[in-house]
């Protein structure tokens, strides 16, 4: 009796932690299959405006539709299962990620990953340069003449007004994302319109007094 007690235990033992196991696997199939569905719904969420947007631009709708061996390939997929099934609704994530920047980049699709401020910086950069040179123009053809003079008194706002202009053009050309702002990197930008002109404009000094 004593040798088929010690069974009947090591038996209930081996049928409660079987038990224990198959309810840990249906709660982590649960929370897969949870996970799954709020993947889904963000991915749907992010393809709708897409694919209105691309109809707007006049993108055929037949180009909008998967093809049949796009449709093979996501249902041999999903044959592995709900975990399969939630790291292949990921990946769709991260590319409709993808692809909101390069919409949203009008223009400009290549430079929508990069950081704000080498993005910014094709932006802000050849609007700090456009005056600086035009008043080295200016000096290399008048020298210390009148016209000069005027073009570095002229270039005095040129700063402000070339960050106005580049802060909106960041905007047109790089917008955000509902529910983001617009990274306009407002020191950077600053710096990088006020930088050449005060170069340039200490440099033609220096250049007429030595003359």
């Amino acid at each position: 009796m004593a040798v088929a007690w010690a069974d009947y235990l090591a038996a209930t033992r081996q049928l409660d932690g079987v038990r224990r196991d198959a309810a840990t696997a249906a709660s982590e199939q649960a929370r897969t299959v949870q996970a799954a569905r709020e993947e889904l719904a963000a991915v749907r969420t992010r393809l709708a405006p897409q694919e209105a947007q691309l109809r707007e631009a006049g993108v055929p709708p037949m180009s909008l539709v998967p093809a049949p061996p796009e449709l093979t390939e996501a249902t041999r997929t999903m044959t592995g299962g709900s975990g399969a099934v939630l790291a292949a609704l990921r990946e769709a994530n991260r590319w409709a990620h993808g692809a909101d920047d390069v919409l949203a980049a009008r223009g400009l699709p290549g430079a929508a990953h990069w950081p704000a401020r080498p993005r910014n910086l094709l932006v802000y950069g050849p609007l700090a340069l456009l005056v600086p040179l035009l008043q080295i123009v200016a000096y290399l053809v008048a020298g210390s003449d009148a016209v000069t003079v005027l073009t570095l008194v002229v270039g005095l706002p040129a700063p402000a007004v070339a960050f106005g202009v580049g802060w909106l053009a960041v905007g047109r050309l790089f917008p955000s994302r509902p529910g983001e702002r617009v990274d306009r990197t407002f020191r950077f930008g600053a710096l990088t319109c006020l930088v050449p002109a005060v170069l340039t404009t200490a440099g033609i000094v220096l250049a007429m007094l030595a003359a």
